[in-house]
C-alpha cells in the first residue's frame, strides 16, 4: 500500500488473539489476518520496516497487545529495539572498542616509585568460571517474539505470575503431601478436579503423583481417565499393602494396581464403580494402610473423596490430609453443601478445623449459558470461609468422556495452573 507519510508519521499497532492484527499510519488503518498470531506480528512490522526505510530514519511504534502497551523504534534498516533503549544511559556493548571513551589516564606524584619497582606477587584473577546473569527477557506473546528478534525486552506483568505459578506447582516437598477434594454433595466436580490438578502438579513437577477414588458408592475417576492392561482396583492393592512395605519391594512393583496416564504422567487409584457400596467397605485401618502404601511410592497423594463424609474411610482421610480443596460449581445446592462441609469440620477437632480455614474452594463454571459473573460471585462468597477462592471457566472437555489436560482451551489450562498454584502454597 502507497501512503504519503508526514514529517514524522504517527505510528500504531494491535494484536488480538485470533490470528488478526491491525496498523494504523497517520490516522489510516491497514488490516492484517494471517495464519497465526506469529506470522501477523511478522507480517505488520515488516510493513512498519518498509516505512522506516522509506523516511530514511528511525520511527516510533506503539504496540498493544493483551499483555499491555509499549513503544518501539524500527530503525531504516528494519532493526527493532525498545524505544526506551534509545535515551538509555550506559554505553551499549556493541559499539567497537575503536568508539568507546578511553578510560582516564591516572597521573602520578613526582616522587612516586616506578610502578614496575614493587617484587610482590600481583593479585590474579581465579580460573574458575563465573557464570554471569544473563538478563530476564519476554517468552510469551508479541514481547516473547520481539525478545527472540533480539530486542531487550522484559516479560509481562501476566507472564511473570505464570511463571512464579509454574514455579509453585513444580516444586518437589521435603516428604509426601496429601489432598482431599471434597463436596458431600454429588455431580459438585470432584472428580475433574482431582484428575486436572493431578495433571499439573505431575506435568510440571515430574512423576510421583497418584489420585486416589476413594468413593464407594459409585466413583467415576477409573471411567474418566486412562485404562492400563489390568482391572486392578483399591480392592486388588489392599491385600498387597504388606508385601508392598516391606524392605524387598521395588518401585515398580506399584505398577501392578495403578493405571499411569501416559500424557499428564501421574497414576490412578481405582474403585470398582460396579459393586455395591456394601461390598467395597473401607475401615480406619484399612486406609491407613493404602495411605502407607500411597505415600511410600508417591510424593503427592490427591484423593477424590466420594460423598459419603460418615464413612470411617472419608474421616480417616481428613486426619491424613495436609491440604483441603472444596470442589464446586455456581449451583447453589453444590455451594451451599461446601460451605457447610467447611463449618462442620470447624467443629470436628483442632486438625479439622486448620484444614477448613485454610482450604482453597475451586468453583468451576459447569454451564456454557451460565453467566461468568455467578461463578465469582460463589468465589466471593467463600472468600471469608477459606483461605483462597478461584475459578474455572466452562469448558466442554471437563463435561463427559476422558479428561485430558492437553484437551482443554488455553485460558481452561491457565484457570487450573492458577489454581493448583494455590493449592500448592499450603503445602
Amino acid at each position: 500500500m502507497s501512503l504519503s507519510l508526514s514529517s514524522s508519521p504517527q505510528l500504531s499497532a494491535r494484536f488480538s488473539p485470533d490470528a488478526t492484527g491491525e496498523l494504523i499510519v497517520d490516522g489510516v488503518r491497514e488490516d492484517f489476518v494471517e495464519e497465526s498470531t506469529q506470522r501477523v506480528r511478522e507480517a505488520v512490522l515488516g510493513r512498519v520496516g518498509e516505512i522506516a526505510a522509506a523516511a530514511g530514519r528511525p520511527v516510533r511504534l506503539t504496540v498493544s497487545d493483551e499483555e499491555g502497551d509499549w513503544l518501539l523504534a524500527v530503525q531504516p534498516d528494519g532493526s527493532i529495539v525498545d524505544e526506551e533503549a534509545l535515551s538509555a544511559g550506559p554505553e551499549p556493548e556493541h559499539v567497537p572498542a575503536l568508539f568507546r571513551a578511553a578510560p582516564p589516564l591516572e597521573v602520578l606524584p613526582d616522587d612516586a616509585p616506578p610502578q614496575n619497582a614493587s617484587r610482590e606477587a600481583p593479585a590474579r584473577e581465579s580460573f574458575l568460571r563465573v557464570e554471569r546473569t544473563r538478563p530476564d527477557r519476554a517468552r510469551q506473546g508479541m514481547r516473547g517474539a520481539l525478545a527472540r528478534a533480539g530486542v531487550p525486552l522484559g516479560p509481562s506483568a501476566a507472564e511473570l505470575r505464570e511463571r512464579a505459578e509454574l514455579d509453585a506447582v513444580s516444586r518437589h516437598w521435603a516428604g509426601p503431601r496429601t489432598i482431599a477434594i471434597v463436596n458431600g454433595k454429588g455431580g459438585a466436580n470432584k472428580t475433574p478436579t482431582t484428575a486436572l490438578l493431578s495433571a499439573v502438579f505431575a506435568r510440571n513437577g515430574g512423576s510421583g503423583v497418584l489420585a486416589w477414588d476413594n468413593n464407594e458408592t459409585r466413583g467415576t475417576l477409573g471411567w474418566r481417565t486412562e485404562k492400563d492392561d489390568h482391572d486392578a482396583t483399591v480392592q486388588s492393592l489392599l491385600p498387597a499393602t504388606d508385601v508392598l512395605m516391606s524392605a524387598g519391594a521395588r518401585t515398580a512393583d506399584i505398577g501392578h494396581y495403578m493405571h499411569h496416564q501416559n500424557a499428564d504422567k501421574y497414576d490412578v487409584l481405582r474403585s470398582n464403580p460396579t459393586m455395591l457400596a456394601t461390598e467395597q467397605r473401607i475401615s480406619s485401618a484399612d486406609f491407613d494402610r493404602l495411605h502407607a502404601v500411597a505415600t511410600k511410592f508417591y510424593r503427592l497423594v490427591i484423593i477424590d473423596s466420594g460423598n459419603d463424609e460418615s464413612a470411617e474411610r472419608w474421616l480417616r482421610m481428613i486426619d491424613h490430609t495436609d491440604q483441603l480443596v472444596i470442589a464446586t460449581t455456581a449451583l447453589g445446592e453444590h455451594a451451599e453443601a461446601g460451605a457447610l462441609l467447611l463449618e462442620a469440620l470447624m467443629q470436628r477437632d483442632a486438625h479439622s478445623a486448620r484444614l477448613a480455614r485454610e482450604a482453597v474452594v475451586i468453583v468451576s463454571q459447569s454451564e456454557r449459558t451460565g453467566p461468568a459473573s455467578e461463578v465469582r460471585r460463589v468465589a466471593t462468597g467463600f472468600e471469608p470461609l477459606a483461605r483462597r477462592a478461584v475459578t474455572i471457566p466452562f469448558d466442554p472437555e471437563m463435561h463427559g468422556g476422558r479428561l485430558s489436560f492437553e484437551s482443554l482451551a488455553p485460558r481452561t489450562r491457565r484457570a487450573w495452573l492458577h489454581a493448583a498454584a494455590a493449592v500448592a502454597e499450603g503445602l
